[in-house]
C-alpha cells in the first residue's frame, strides 16, 4: 500500500482542495501542482502560480478510469483495450473532453489529457481525495521542475499546501499520446 501523507495533512490537503486550493505533491518525474479539475477557480490560481498561458491546457491524473469518466468521453472497446495497455504507468493520453471539463483545462483543445497514474503515492492521493486531480510539474512556466517538498515549499510558500512524498524514478515528464492518431506528442 502506498505511503499516504500524516493524517493532518491529508485532512488539511481534502479540505484546500473542496475550497479551492492548490496542492503540491509528489508525481512519477517530480513534484506536480494540482486542484479540482472542476473548480475554475483553482485551476485559474494554478496557471497564475506558474505564469503559464491559458491556451495550453493541463493534464488530469487519477488513481483508476472510474475516475476519469466524468472528463471523457465514453471509449469504445478497441479505445479502452489501448489505454488499458499502458495504465496505470506514466502515459497520457489525449481522449475526447466531456462537456462538463472546463475550458481552462482543455486550453484551446477540444480534447483533455488525462493519465492514470501508475505512481502509488499519487494515486493513492486521488483515492483519499475521491477525486481525480490536475497535474502540472511544480515549476513557472520555462523553469526547472521541482523534485522535493522542501523546493515546493521554499519556492509557492503559502498559495500552495505542499505535501511530503517522494518522486518516482522517472527523469522524464509523461509520455503524451493522442489516442485518435496514435501520434506521440512528448
Amino acid at each position: 500500500m502506498p505511503q499516504l501523507p500524516r493524517a493532518a495533512a491529508l485532512h488539511t490537503a481534502r479540505a484546500r482542495f473542496r475550497h479551492g486550493g492548490v496542492l503540491a505533491y509528489a508525481t512519477e518525474s517530480c513534484f506536480g501542482l494540482g486542484c479540482d479539475p472542476f473548480n475554475v477557480h483553482a485551476i485559474r490560481r494554478i496557471l497564475a502560480i506558474k505564469a503559464r498561458p491559458n491556451h495550453k491546457g493541463l493534464i488530469v491524473i487519477a488513481a483508476n478510469l472510474a475516475q476519469l469518466r466524468p472528463l471523457i468521453r465514453p471509449l469504445t472497446p478497441a479505445q479502452l483495450a489501448v489505454v488499458n495497455q499502458y495504465w496505470p504507468g506514466p502515459y497520457t493520453f489525449l481522449l475526447p473532453a466531456s462537456r462538463r471539463v472546463p475550458h481552462l483545462l482543455r486550453g484551446r483543445h477540444d480534447k483533455i489529457a488525462v493519465r492514470v497514474t501508475g505512481h502509488g503515492p499519487a494515486a493513492a492521493l486521488c483515492q483519499a481525495l475521491g477525486s481525480p486531480l490536475v497535474s502540472t510539474s511544480a515549476n513557472r512556466a520555462g523553469q526547472k521542475s521541482l523534485r522535493t517538498a522542501r523546493a515546493c515549499r521554499t519556492a509557492f510558500g503559502e498559495r500552495v499546501h505542499t505535501l511530503s512524498g517522494r518522486i518516482g524514478k522517472r527523469r522524464k515528464p509523461s509520455t503524451i499520446i493522442d489516442l485518435d492518431s496514435g501520434r506521440v506528442l512528448r
